[in-house]
């Protein structure tokens, strides 16, 4: 089979090599995927280009996320078979509950082979079915983006209709952050520097756009965006330079999920901002199975469709990282298998 290789991370976009791999077979309880498509997340390029936080196997396959259709399962499965379009788990053995110490040894395209080539083997409890309205390219886009968002809105934040979120940026995960708070009643501020994203993100049914470019202060402009009172969550992944105006828009109580620092890391938090404000402040790392499951559920009731921003095919895995790297996207970037 044909797949991606990175020999180490760091290498480089131009160290991705297209190699020949043995076909996988299932084992116990794991099934193989044809991969029809995948997307790509920030995690993914900071491992090819550098300054990953966990370590990354050499020749390494990347990328998290993938979907595609069971071919066949190894002994003991129950949960699908083949013929199911599926997504993988962003880990592996995360089937639910909270995350056990090994959890990141399982993570796809970082710890393990990722999601990259034209057959991957998963685990039977690190796949899950694709809702049916979803075309294979848009199931690609949820494992790590969507499954984040849903985890800190739905299961640390526990928003309801009614209160408010604000949104950083308008790449995967804050928008759909932004497509989730539509459906469940859930006001939702988004920032970016360009207008123009911004305008797109009220069409997808955002309540206000603020451009931090124009609006450095954009902490004070979410609390006026939100009748003059705090926003209920914040979905950070701006990082160090993000951080500290994150804790001045929220409300007394207010939570912060940490997702990822775009800006790079905050290594610095001044305790008082946590004390001022009583804030709740939780990293997040994905989400389980069962998780992913219950946002599944949730898409298909609402029909929510994955807003892509462009396809790429496998031969241009090259330019769908510098596409990521501009920073021009709104939404996924998908690289569709042949």
């Amino acid at each position: 089979m044909r797949a991606y290789q990175l020999p180490k991370g760091g290498a480089g976009i131009d160290a991705l090599t297209i190699v020949e791999r043995p076909p996988p077979k299932p084992l116990y309880r794991q099934v193989l995927i044809k991969v029809a498509a995948c997307s790509l997340n920030f995690r993914d390029y900071g491992i090819v280009r550098g300054g990953y936080r966990m370590p990354v196997r050499e020749n390494l396959i990347p990328l998290s996320d993938g979907a595609g259709e069971v071919i066949e399962v190894g002994p003991g499965v129950l949960r699908v078979k083949p013929g199911d379009k599926v997504a993988g788990c962003f880990f592996q053995r995360w089937p639910a509950g909270e995350p056990g110490p090994h959890m990141h040894a399982s993570s796809l395209g970082g710890s393990i082979d990722g999601m990259l080539a034209e057959y991957a083997v998963l685990e039977e409890d690190g796949v899950v079915k694709l809702p049916a309205h979803l075309s294979a390219e848009e199931g690609a886009t949820l494992p790590c983006a969507a499954v984040t968002a849903w985890y800190a809105m739905f299961h640390h934040a526990k928003l309801i209709a009614g209160q408010t979120v604000l949104l950083q940026g308008t790449g995967g995960v804050s928008i759909f952050g932004l497509q989730f708070a539509r459906a469940t009643g859930i006001n939702a501020i988004i920032t970016s520097s360009n207008d123009e994203k911004l305008r797109r993100a009220k069409a997808l049914g955002a309540t206000a756009g603020i451009n931090y470019k124009t609006t450095p202060e954009w902490d004070k402009a979410a609390i006026e965006a939100n009748g003059g009172r705090g926003v209920d969550h914040v979905l950070e992944v701006g990082g160090k330079d993000t951080l500290t105006r994150s804790f001045g828009a929220i409300r007394l109580n207010g939570k912060v999920s940490i997702i990822g620092g775009l800006s790079g890391g905050a290594h610095e938090l001044n305790p008082g901002l946590i004390f001022s404000k009583r804030a709740n402040v939780q990293g997040i790392s994905v989400g389980s199975m069962e998780t992913f499951e219950q946002m599944n559920a949730a898409i298909a009731a609402n029909a929510i469709k994955p807003v892509i921003d462009r396809v790429f095919g496998f031969n241009e895995v090259k330019a769908a990282f510098q596409h990521m790297g501009a920073g021009a996207h709104f939404g996924k970037i998908v690289v569709q298998l042949p």
